[in-house]
């Protein structure tokens, strides 16, 4: 595989957390009082996993192809996103080789939760869980993470040919 086989995308999304939202993250559901808002699900880690893989092929970002302006999107499922977000990208003899993510939150602890996330996330891309990591910070109590009042993630994504 030649360097232009190789094409790297990276992805960063926030949301707002609220209490008596539904809480989706990494395609699975997290219980609790408190979940994220958008005119999605709000999963804020297959969103930027949708921005890496979309930058990957210098293709714009989820809003230019899923664009919270059109009522087609209200609600979605982000699964849904991803899955359309595969299709999109890969083509032309392009795959997934991995991804890289981490999600910034205050609490809760997401440790329990992380096994299932790769799993569900290996299976939208159709790669094996091995290929998809999922790590969780906090950031000590600084900035909107720290309060508690929003999420963070960063995806990068490398993908061949």
């Amino acid at each position: 595989m030649s360097l232009g086989d190789l094409r790297i995308g990276y992805g960063y999304d926030v949301h707002q957390l609220a209490e008596g939202e539904e809480f989706w993250l990494g395609g699975i559901q997290i219980p609790g009082p408190i979940g994220a808002v958008g005119h999605s699900d709000a999963d804020v880690l297959l969103h930027v996993i949708c921005d890496a893989l979309f930058g990957a092929r210098a293709m714009g970002d989820i809003g230019a192809h899923f664009p919270d302006t059109d009522a087609a999107f209200k609600g979605i499922d982000s699964k849904i996103l991803l899955q359309d977000t595969v299709s999109k990208v890969c083509t032309d003899g392009w795959s997934v080789v991995n991804i890289d993510a981490t999600i910034c939150l205050q609490a809760p602890k997401l440790r329990p939760h992380i096994d299932e996330m790769r799993k569900c996330i290996a299976g939208l891309l159709n790669v094996d869980v091995d290929r998809v990591g999922v790590k969780a910070t906090t950031t000590e109590r600084l900035g909107f993470v720290g309060t508690g009042e929003g999420i963070s993630a960063h995806a990068v994504v490398l993908l061949g040919r």
